[in-house]
């Protein structure tokens, strides 16, 4: 498994809205800027952040993005997913073996089931807060 840049930009914008949560709403150019990142690729991640519920965008003046909630009520697990969708070691982990016709005679396929267990929970146990912090 490898998180893109895509994963990886998307933890970026929150961790940057956590570090200025008390300036209001923060426009999405002052954080390409920071990030040294394309706007428009950081609009795209910004529109999944936003359907997944975790920033909010205000737009027109003084408008921008906003976290929902308190860096330590959001982990880098809903970060990922909402950015990458699902995050699988293999195709067929994480499933029920709906991806696989040999998930129900494949010896290996309990190893791969708990490896995304694993992650998913170390994914999740992380907070926002725990990452800027230093905290993992």
């Amino acid at each position: 498994m490898m998180i893109s840049t895509k994963g990886r930009n998307a933890l970026r914008i929150m961790i940057d809205l956590a570090q200025h949560q008390d300036d209001g709403n923060i426009p999405l150019r002052d954080i390409a800027t920071r990030q040294n990142a394309s706007l428009k690729y950081l609009e795209a991640i910004a529109g999944k952040l936003s359907k997944k519920e975790l920033i909010t965008a205000r737009h027109g003046k003084n408008g921008g993005y906003q976290l929902t909630r308190s860096p330590a009520d959001i982990s880098a697990g809903e970060i990922l997913r909402a950015a990458e969708g699902e995050l699988k070691p293999v195709a067929c982990a994480g499933t029920t073996g709906a991806n696989c016709a040999q998930s129900g005679d494949c010896l290996t396929y309990p190893l791969w089931q708990k490896l995304d267990e694993k992650i998913y929970d170390f994914l999740d146990s992380v907070s926002l807060e725990d990452i800027m912090t230093g905290h993992i």
